[in-house]
């Protein structure tokens, strides 16, 4: 599974580093790792926008979201 660390970026970054990764390899499932609640909404909604099933978890400070084709 590909993972992105966009941990310590604020929104849009974390965002558009997800769509970099996807359209670059269409990854059928993705880790990404991120410590923002703001990005974990934003991403929830472009993952969704991309076909990709999300879920998340929160882990300490942080939240792990994998997106899943």
């Amino acid at each position: 599974m590909k993972q992105i660390d966009a941990r310590g970026y604020a929104c849009p970054m974390p965002v558009i580093m997800v769509q970099k990764e996807v359209k670059a390899s269409a990854p059928a499932e993705l880790q990404v790792l991120v410590d923002d609640k703001c990005a974990v909404e934003n991403l929830t909604r472009f993952g969704e926008s991309q076909g990709y099933t999300v879920t998340w978890q929160e882990v300490g400070d942080e939240f792990e979201l994998v997106l899943k084709k």
